[in-house]
């Protein structure tokens, strides 16, 4: 992914940083997303029951494809929100929005599993403590800390979506978000690695 500096009036694909932006443009083949676009809005008729009718197979990769996301978004989701200290800095701004990104996520992924009529893994409460392990210990290392772990993390993600999507037959609504939420990880590499090579991650706000 490609990053390319623009005003703060072109916002499409945008992640704000001072005075300007970074528009992504997306790797060949993949949708474009909007993601400065931290909480998509969910209308009410976009909610409907799913599956009904598919063969026994296509359910259970389906299954087992939406426990791992919520799963991993449980964890990425508590080791923002372990990163994130009192001082008034932009670095605890952007871990905050990341946080809500990653919350977003991990309810699109609830959603998708009742909708289908499963549960979520009844496990996932370890990925929560493994997030919180992660997040305090990368707090603790410093500013550096916390972004080599969010790009190392947000990285994994990326690759878990790109197995999945590729594996796993989805229904067309399903499929979007799952891919808007990618595409959301990777503006969240190219956010930490641009304040890592910026050498200044935590300059203090008002």
């Amino acid at each position: 992914m490609i990053g390319t500096p623009v005003t703060l009036g072109d916002r499409l694909d945008g992640l704000v940083v001072g005075e300007t932006c970074m528009v992504l443009q997306p790797v060949v083949g993949k949708p474009r997303f909007d993601i400065s676009i931290i909480r998509p809005e969910m209308r009410a008729e976009h909610c409907q029951l799913r599956g009904q009718g598919y063969p026994a197979p296509r359910l259970r990769a389906i299954r087992k494809g939406l426990r791992t996301l919520h799963t991993l978004e449980l964890m990425a989701q508590t080791i923002y929100k372990f990163q994130i200290t009192k001082e008034r800095s932009d670095l605890n701004c952007q871990l905050i929005t990341a946080m809500c990104n990653e919350m977003g996520h991990y309810q699109d992924d609830q959603i998708k599993l009742y909708e289908y009529g499963f549960r979520p893994s009844i496990l996932r409460f370890a990925y929560w403590l493994v997030g919180a392990l992660v997040g305090f210990g990368s707090r603790l290392l410093g500013p550096k800390a916390i972004l080599r772990t969010g790009i190392w993390v947000e990285s994994k993600a990326v690759h878990h979506y790109a197995e999945l999507l590729e594996t796993i037959e989805w229904d067309d609504q399903t499929r979007r978000v799952i891919e808007k939420d990618q595409a959301d990880e990777d503006g969240h590499i190219a956010r930490w690695t641009r304040l890592l090579q910026a050498g200044t991650p935590v300059s203090a706000q008002a």
